[in-house]
């Protein structure tokens, strides 16, 4: 997996993180692997990709922290359960992500397309993929010292043979 696919998404976590989060503390962890198959924290948006290259980008979270996310995203409302108006605003922030990092993905000329994000949501849910890649985990820290949670940014792709 080359670095120049990974970058542009690490930039637009942070970037967009930042902004939602009304310039809340966003603090990247070391980046690290995972195998091609792995449980969810409990909530998470998976946008693919395809073109030159084929993959996904998976936003993992807990529960809390997507209610955390939700929250500050509208306005500061407290958010207790995960209703549909949550869960459209953490589909909206993959999607905010993912835009950003492809239209720099697209200036370095890159070329692909993205799906619409799915959400899942649940308890010991399992993702995996068949593309025989290691995912590349970037995890971002909420709040100072991580006190309001993480979300793994999670990347798995490859060029088209």
């Amino acid at each position: 997996m080359r670095v120049e696919y990974i970058n542009p998404f690490v930039e637009a976590a942070f970037n967009v993180l930042k902004e939602v989060l009304n310039n809340a503390e966003v603090k990247r962890g070391d980046l690290y692997l995972k195998s091609a198959s792995m449980k969810i924290m409990g909530v998470a948006a998976l946008v693919g990709l395809a073109g030159d290259v084929e993959g996904r980008v998976l936003f993992d979270m807990t529960k809390d922290t997507a209610l955390f996310v939700a929250g500050a995203m509208n306005g500061g409302e407290e958010f207790k359960v995960f209703d549909d108006m949550a869960k459209a605003t953490i589909t909206e922030l993959a999607n905010m992500i993912t835009a950003q990092a492809v239209t720099k993905l697209h200036a370095l000329g890159f070329k692909f397309d993205l799906t619409p994000p799915a959400l899942f949501s649940g308890e010991n849910m399992e993702i995996s993929n068949n593309l025989e890649v290691e995912a590349l985990i970037v995890p971002m820290e909420l709040g100072p010292g991580g006190q309001s949670g993480k979300i793994e940014i999670n990347v798995v792709i490859r060029e088209r043979m």
